[in-house]
């Protein structure tokens, strides 16, 4: 039997008009605890949304989610739940990965184009476990974590021109 906390992950950012849905893997510990997506301050997801969309990183979490959906940004992530300890995705139990509800989400919200994965895990866990066919390009960008050593200049040139182009 597992000693890890079964983790539940946190609701969707984003309107039914969302064109463009970013998904992680499943939140941190500081990001379920704060309710916050990417509640790390070392995550560079909110800088690198600051820079592309003019918001400043800082702002309250209710202001940068709000800049994101007026953009036609949607936010959520491929777990639904999970047993995990500490934040990172490779501590994550695979039998013990529970996928969100894509089929009502996606119903829901018709006019989503692209759809980026922050990281592989992302990808490899939405293509294991999710299996819908939706009208969508689906693309990889370097995961904003601080766990990814990528220089940040490159994670923003790879985000700036998926979210702008």
């Amino acid at each position: 039997m597992s000693r890890s906390p079964l983790l539940e992950g946190l609701p969707p950012i984003g309107s039914p008009d969302a064109r463009l849905l970013i998904l992680g893997n499943m939140p941190s510990v500081l990001s379920l605890a704060s309710g916050q997506y990417y509640g790390n301050r070392r995550n560079a997801f909110w800088r690198i949304i600051g820079e592309v969309f003019g918001c400043e990183p800082a702002a309250p979490y209710e202001h940068r989610s709000e800049v994101l959906t007026r953009h036609g940004v949607a936010v959520w992530d491929v777990l639904k739940h999970c047993r995990r300890v500490g934040s990172l995705d490779s501590a994550v139990e695979p039998d013990s990965m529970v996928p969100n509800d894509f089929g009502t989400f996606f119903a829901a919200r018709p006019g989503i184009e692209r759809v980026f994965f922050n990281g592989a895990a992302a990808e490899r866990n939405f293509t294991r476990l999710v299996h819908l066919d939706v009208p969508a390009t689906f693309v990889r960008l370097p995961s904003t974590s601080p766990a990814q050593t990528m220089r940040y200049a490159d994670k923003l040139a790879a985000w700036s021109a998926a979210l702008t182009g």
